[in-house]
Parts: structure tokens; sequence; C-alpha cells
């Protein structure tokens, strides 16, 4: 999820002015005029103060608990809580609370995710999920590997049947210490351990770089971003085939039916302004753009030969630089470009893009974009949004994975941002799954490295502007 290279290096020449944000008028509906930088200190719940611990900055009235610490923390099995936590998602069932923690290692990072007799894929990989048990009040209970061998697991995307869709973000393929190809996306059951023995890739979700899912409830289409570039990565749709019916066991009984790895039709998302097709995301830069959409099926979804983005001739379909985090709300799919830049062959430079996709009016609309940012170790300078949650108060919560200072970043839905926490125990490392309780009134987050799961509470509202506070509002 972090960037190869650092944005700033093809940025300062470039950079103009002071940094601003700009945001939607709302992110249900397009309904005023874009919000400056002066505005987020009137939104959400006032100024961070700084952690004595030098952890997590929080606002004033809000706490936090260190629910798993990368080394330091155990496993059930006495083993270290593995390295990297990413992509995460709360479930609540049967009296429990169960975060199911992705584990992004790609091979170098000091603690893997050990191995398990019948929960590991591939024993070359280090990756993979672990099921962390807390109770009602954030503390944690019990820690335990839920899917092994699995190579970069990155983000990903829940399910209404209690279960993450974990994604591995790689196109490594088998060979050396790897048995088996990967780029593939797995089901792990927040619940039920049996149903997590025997991993199976969902293979008819496509082998590629794979970042986060949306799965809308409705007809179970799986919506999935791409996290990569040379050329930049695409937005996909899976459509399940006729007769599907989502469920538990549903995933994995189609992909081991007969034809399983092709099961349902994979299209990569392509977008008009009218009859004009739109080749980059980065060509829109105003809050309220909206394209058509349709969508393009792909050639070869097992990227036996050719990667799948590089199936489509220039043009032929919509790409985007860094596509990030995904989440279904409001009836649709939000989901993240975290930055852009000339370089990487992008039309206009940005520091992040929200974007909704809405299945009913076929349509994608640009709801927040940040402007590049000139100083990212300015506090409150916000870039590179990744991760992204629903917040049940109201708004948007996101993962920043930018340069300099590193917050959770809060989208109100009078389109205002403010800060919601600040990274102290390693500034420029970025957060990672945010994911609240059904009832809004917890929030879990992660810093990547060194590698820690909070569990945050506070006084939790609708993080609206005040209507009694001061300044502007442009």
């Amino acid at each position: 999820m972090t960037a190869p290279m650092s944005r700033r290096d093809v940025l300062r020449a470039g950079a103009a002015g002071v940094f601003s944000i700009v945001v939607a008028g709302s992110v249900e509906a397009i309904a005023s005029p874009a919000a400056s930088a002066m505005t987020r200190r009137v939104a959400g719940y006032g100024p961070l103060v700084p952690d004595p611990a030098g952890i997590l900055s929080l606002p004033e009235g809000f706490s936090y608990k260190i629910v798993a610490e990368t080394g330091v923390t155990k496993l059930e099995s006495g083993e270290p809580t593995p390295s990297d936590p990413d992509g995460t998602a709360i479930f609540e069932g049967d009296g429990q609370l169960v975060l199911v923690n992705n584990h992004e290692v790609g091979g170098s990072e000091p603690y893997r995710v050990p191995t398990v007799d019948g929960l590991t894929f591939d024993p070359g990989a280090g990756g993979g999920t672990t099921n962390i048990v807390v109770d009602a009040e954030g503390n944690r209970v019990n820690e335990y590997v839920s899917l092994a061998g699995t190579h970069n697991n990155c983000a990903g995307g829940r399910t209404p049947w209690d279960t993450w869709i974990t994604c591995e973000e790689t196109e490594q393929r088998a060979g050396g210490a790897f048995q088996h190809d990967h780029g593939w996306c797995f089901e792990v059951d927040a619940f039920d351990r049996e149903a997590n023995l025997n991993p199976v890739p969902l293979k008819f979700l496509g082998r590629f770089s794979h970042e986060a899912i949306s799965l809308d409830p409705a007809d179970n289409r799986i919506y999935l971003t791409e996290d990569a570039g040379n050329p930049n990565g695409l937005y996909y749709r899976w459509t399940p085939p006729a007769g599907f019916t989502g469920g538990k066991g549903a995933l994995r009984k189609l992909a081991l039916s007969e034809g399983g790895d092709t099961a349902g039709t994979l299209e990569a998302m392509v977008c008009y302004l009218g009859t004009k097709r739109i080749a980059d995301l980065s060509e829109a830069t105003q809050p309220g753009t909206r394209y058509d959409v349709k969508w393009v099926g792909v050639p070869d979804r097992l990227a036996t030969e050719v990667s799948i983005r590089k199936q489509f001739g220039a043009g032929e379909v919509t790409s985007s630089h860094k596509l990030e985090g995904a989440y279904f709300g409001d009836g649709g799919h939000y989901f993240v470009a975290s930055y852009a830049r000339a370089s990487d062959g992008s039309a206009n430079e940005h520091d992040g893009q929200v974007w909704f996709y809405d299945p009913a009016t076929e349509t994608v609309t640009l709801k927040t974009i940040f402007k590049v940012n000139p100083n990212p170790g300015e506090d409150e300078n916000f870039d590179g949004p990744d991760n992204i949650v629903v917040d049940p108060n109201g708004g948007l919560i996101l993962a920043e994975d930018g340069e300099g200072i590193q917050h959770l970043v809060g989208i109100t839905k009078e389109g205002d941002s403010y800060p919601m926490a600040r990274n102290e125990v390693s500034v420029d490392k970025e957060f990672t799954g945010p994911t609240f309780t059904e009832d809004g009134r917890m929030l879990f987050a992660n810093i990547q490295s060194p590698g820690h799961v909070f569990a945050i509470t506070g006084p939790f509202h609708a993080p609206g502007t005040p209507s009694n506070a001061g300044g502007p509002r442009a």
C-alpha cells in the first residue's frame, strides 16, 4: 500500500500556493460549494490532544487501547502477533466481537503469519490473516491464525454473512520459495474456524494486484480495486452466475465447482462524459464530476500470460493510479485513488480522490479530491487517502498513507475534513484498517509499522460542522 517512490520527488517543482483540500458538498449528494482548508478546524471533534505516551493523539474525551502489537502480543499458539496489520473488519455475533486482521507480509518483515496445518495455502508465503477476539469494551481476549501462506494481504472487504474477503496485492508467480501463483482473493470466516480449513483461492475474481473489494448485498456483485502501475490499475465488477445465492460457504463452493475458476463475469469499468471516453480518473478535478459507466469483459481473468490491465488497448477502459480502499454504503460503492502524478501517466495531479459508484444509475461521482500537498510535515495537511470506512455516525473515515504526518481523516456529510487521530509512534507510517462497531461507538484502526491495532472510544456523534461555529464556509 505504500508507494515505492516518494510522491514528493515529482511534486515540489510544480507545487504552488498553500495546501488545500476540495471536498464534495455531501458524501450523499453534491449540494453545496467546495470546502476550503480553513473550514476543517470547525468540523469533527476539535483539535487533537498530544498523547503523553507518544503513540496515538485523539480529540479531547477520546481514548484508545492497544488490542494487538506486532512482536509483543501473542497468538493463542504462543507465536508473536505478525507484522504489518492492514485491512480489517469487525464482526459482531454470538456475543463476540471479532476483528479479521490482514497482515501485508511480503517477505522481509520480522514476523510472518505462522504456517498452521490446514490453514496454509502456500508455505513459501508469509502473509495471511489473524482473528482477534475482543470484549464489549475493546479489551483483547484472544488472537489466532485464520489464514496463512498468502502473500502481501493488503485490504479486502466484508460480506453480509460474517466473512472477510482478503486480497493479495501482488502478481507473484510460482517459483523459488513460492509453490503457487499469487494475486488472488480468499474468504475468511470471522467465527467458524472449521470453515477456514483448506483455503481456496477465489480465482473467478481474477489474478491481479488486488487492493480492496466491496460486495453489494442486493445482487452479490463484487467490485474490486487494483493498485498497480505501468499501466495504471483498473476498477472491476464481478457478476455471479445465474442461480447463485450468496451465503456462508457459497463463494467457496462456487470456486470448487466445475468451471469455478472462471465462474460469473469479470468486467473492467469504462467511463464516459457524454460520448467522450475517459482514459483516466485523474481527468476529474472538481467534486461533483459525474461519469456514465459501462463495463467491458476481461479477456483472461487468470492472467495466464499477460496482466489483466495490459490486455486492454490504451484508453479502451478507464484506469487510475493507486486505486486503494473500497467500501459499500449509502446504497453504492465508495472507492479511493490515493494520488496521481504526471510521471505515472495521469492527466492531472492530486493527492487523493474519493469516488462513489451508484449501481442504480450506472454512474460514478467524484465526492472528494485532495489537492497536491506541498507541506506534508505540517499537521492537518492531509494527503494519500487509502483504506476507507463509512462512519455509522455520519460521513467517512479515511486512513492516510501519504507523506509526512499521518492521520485518520474524517469527512463529514457536509463535506468538511477533520483529523480523527494522529500517528505519534512512527510519524511517517501509514494508518490502515479503520472499522466501526455497528452502533458507531467504537472505532478500530491500525498503524502498520511497527504494528499496532487500536480500539478507540469516546463521544462519537454526527461529526458535522457545529451550527454555532465561527469562521467562513467556502
